[in-house]
């Protein structure tokens, strides 16, 4: 049976779900939806709200920072400073965890260069069973061994290791000394992924690639940064069998996205004795703000929400010597790196040294140029008592084929199995062991993973003027603004055929509510779904809701039209709800819950919630857990997160996945329990996604 394909067919077989059903509708008007396309935009669709998102995160993540500077501030001691460092390492444990099994490397030397000063040993390991780590030994030939050993973790270029910052640096340390292992990163290098036949990368190196594996990862409870973390682990585990190599001087370096991982591996792994992360370290806060979006292994988990800030990574290793190289051009915030170099310098200081913490502000743009280079090692020759020199010795740049450790350049020569069948695997494996929920067992577990706030009764809304004139099924729609929490504003359109200004009125009648996959605004005019459904139930009263980023709170942040990359504002936004704990569909979940709550104060007799795409999956969990819905009809509704997570390439975004859901529950056991309140699916879709070409 094709991995791909396993969820939907299970589904299939155990779901009394029937696809085919089509109750008051009939058999030609469900037929009809099946087969209607989108029409069309008439209207540019309105979008009144499109910084909501952005400072409500703002505010959040504000308040996470306060919460933590007033904890920095109880330090008194160096007693108090111990139990902060002990603090932060556990939480950055909790984040990480659980680290897999050490298994063997089975390192193998696949080529040497001799050059004057060092040797370059070309060695590929297995940081996992068949998952292949292509590597650079740099190893002096004039040391007193055994020497100082360095992990070289490479930032987010193509060429990964061969890139001329990080031969530079590799090159540079070896001529003074050190044995340095440099590694390629997942994606980058010789590392590919999602290679084409010729070896060429099909969605791109670096960013494209980690955003890709690394939200699916989110759906069965793993962390692209544990990946990229292992690699490097498993990176030092090699450096420390070499007999060369003295295992009381272990330093991390590397910029930019080497730069994360310099600090995540400072904070995860004690060996490491001195640290340099450059073109990275700033605050969380900083990036929120400047609309910097970061790759998901630079996001870790319930990071903000326990209170950790970039910099507690670093503290984790205190006092072992660190120097900050920020650079004044970079995109990472140099005001951040200011105030973490700061609080560094404090706590350094309660622990009895406050020299081993330094920093070097460069004049130039993102990077590793060379007076960051020089700050490294200075900070490296006084941390291993070889002085002070910080001088960089004359290097000669390699071709990046002259340092390739496999024939072709990629590992998928070696049938090295790729991030994706690791996803793949686990999530079959969850599927076929975990337990069958229901009723309330179901319902519990769905709340809980959703991390869903609590609700007091109908929510507080703000009345606007109506609207007409933009070809909706009814002549008029009234505007409230529903406050489902604070900051947070659900966009609710009543349809009438009279124009009302003033609140709902009471009515016994049913209603439906309708939940947009891009813009009410543009769906009420140009999907079949809408007016097919108002015309099968004329008596009912006609609500739609565009959920927070969607329709008139669509952001228009991390540049201009972002909206649809993958790394853009909905993919930024649903990074800072995960480093919150709150998953992103899980708030949109309770905005409708929270309109639900409201219309329902009306006196509405039953509600018909209906959803397309974007808007299905938090409608189907919001259909399962308020006892409101009496039926429910979705369009384009993503079939079993099973089948994403099984799927090579995938279109779904991770704003509609739940962390960990897999360990749990499906989609299809919200579906099963959902045929009870008369559930319609219409062309569900897979891991391809729905239809995104249009407006609606």
């Amino acid at each position: 049976m094709p991995a791909a394909r396993f969820s939907r067919r299970r589904w299939m077989q155990t779901s009394s779900v029937a696809l085919g059903a089509v109750g008051t509708m009939g058999s030609c008007r469900l037929l009809d939806l099946l087969a209607a396309e989108t029409r069309p935009a008439t209207y540019a669709p309105l979008n009144g709200y499109p910084r909501m998102l952005q400072d409500y995160y703002i505010r959040e993540v504000a308040a996470a920072q306060r919460q933590a500077l007033e904890r920095q501030a109880n330090l008194k001691t160096k007693a108090d400073a111990e139990s902060y460092v002990q603090e932060v390492r556990q939480k950055i444990q909790d984040c990480f965890g659980p680290w897999p099994e050490r298994t063997p490397l089975k390192p193998r030397i696949t080529g040497t260069l001799e050059r004057e000063d060092y040797r370059i040993e070309k060695i590929i390991f297995e940081s996992r069973p068949q998952f292949f780590v292509t590597a650079n030994l740099y190893v002096p030939k004039a040391a007193k061994f055994p020497a100082p050993g360095v992990v070289g973790v490479c930032g987010h270029s193509n060429n990964g290791k061969a890139w001329n910052h990080y031969q530079s640096f590799s090159q540079g340390l070896a001529k003074q000394g050190y044995v340095v292992l440099i590694f390629d990163p997942i994606g980058q290098g010789e590392r590919l992924q999602l290679p084409d036949e010729n070896l060429k990368p099909r969605i791109g190196f670096g960013s494209a690639e980690h955003t890709m594996l690394g939200n699916q990862q989110l759906l069965v409870g793993e962390f692209f940064g544990t990946w990229e973390a292992w690699d490097g682990i498993r990176a030092l585990d090699y450096l420390l069998t070499r007999p060369e190599v003295d295992a009381r001087h272990i330093g991390v370096t590397g910029s930019s996205g080497g730069g994360t991982m310099t600090t995540w591996l400072a904070g995860v792994d004690r060996r490491f004795t001195m640290a340099a992360p450059s073109s990275f370290l700033t605050t969380f806060r900083r990036n929120l703000e400047n609309e910097l979006s970061s790759d998901p292994e630079q996001c870790p988990p319930g990071c903000l929400a326990s209170g950790l800030e970039e910099a507690d990574f670093l503290a984790a290793m205190a006092p072992g010597p660190v120097v900050l190289l920020p650079q004044e051009l970079d995109n990472f915030d140099v005001r951040g790196t200011i105030q973490a170099f700061a609080w560094l310098k404090r706590l350094y200081t309660l622990l009895g040294h406050p020299d081993n913490v330094t920093m070097h502000i460069g004049p130039g743009p993102h990077g590793y140029d060379r007076d960051a280079r020089e700050a490294m090692y200075g900070c490296f020759n006084r941390a291993t008592g070889r002085g002070t020199s910080s001088t960089e010795p004359q290097l000669k740049l390699e071709d990046d084929q002259t340092l390739w450790c496999t024939q072709t350049g990629q590992v998928v020569e070696l049938k090295s199995r790729p991030v994706y069948a690791f996803t793949r695997e686990k999530a079959e494996e969850l599927a076929a062991t975990r337990s069958i929920l229901d009723g309330p067992a179901l319902k519990k577990d769905v709340a809980s993973l959703l991390q869903l706030p609590a609700r007091n009764g109908p929510p507080d809304y703000r009345i606007l003027r109506p609207r007409k004139g933009r070809d909706y099924p009814l002549p008029f729609a009234s505007i409230y603004n529903i406050e489902t929490e604070p900051g947070i504003l659900a966009i609710v359109y009543r349809l009438s055929q009279e124009i009302h200004h003033a609140r709902p009125p009471k009515q016994t009648n049913p209603a439906i509510l309708y939940v947009a996959h891009d813009s009410s605004d543009a769906e009420l005019h140009s999907e079949p779904l809408v007016r097919a459904t108002l015309d099968s139930e004329p008596q009912a009263t006609l609500y739609t809701c565009d959920v927070r980023g969607l329709g008139e709170s669509r952001p228009n942040t991390c540049g201009e039209n972002s909206y649809r990359s993958r790394y853009g504002c909905d993919y930024f936004y649903a990074a800072h709800a995960l480093m919150l704990a709150r998953p992103y569909v899980g708030r949109r979940a309770h905005d409708i819950l929270c309109v639900l709550d409201w219309i329902g104060s009306f006196g509405h007799s039953g509600i018909h919630l209906v959803a397309k795409g974007y808007g299905a999956v938090p409608a189907a969990f919001a259909a399962l857990l308020h006892d409101t819905v009496a039926r429910v009809t979705l369009k384009h509704a993503m079939t079993s997160y099973t089948e994403v997570a099984s799927a090579e390439i995938y279109q779904w975004p991770p704003s509609s996945f739940v962390p960990g859901v897999l360990e749990r529950f499906d989609l299809t056991d919200v579906y099963r329990e959902l045929a009870a309140k008369q559930l319609k699916l219409i062309a569900p879709r897979g891991a391809e996604g729905p239809n995104t070409t249009g407006a609606a």
